[in-house]
């Protein structure tokens, strides 16, 4: 099963957070299947690549609570809707 959830980058006290395509059983920082965007909390910035995220999402990958989060507040949901 494939899962949609961060992983986390950057330096000590200053994480950014990569959204991935991930399998349920590798570890967080393990090898992920694809990077479908980035989210650094500090500055609030968001940066999704929205169709491979509705590849995944069409393929039955499910996102973590956190990224489903993420991914309201950036209306990808709506996008989806509409197409």
């Amino acid at each position: 099963m494939v899962k949609l959830r961060l992983k986390r980058c950057g330096r000590k006290q200053r994480a950014i957070y990569r959204i991935v395509a991930i399998d349920v059983r590798s570890r967080r920082e393990g090898r992920d299947l694809r990077k479908v965007g980035f989210y650094d909390p500090i500055n609030n910035q968001t940066y999704s690549n929205v169709p491979a995220i509705l590849y995944f999402l069409e393929k039955g990958a499910q996102p973590t609570g956190t990224v489903s989060d993420i991914f309201r507040k950036a209306d990808l949901f709506k996008e989806k809707i509409s197409s």
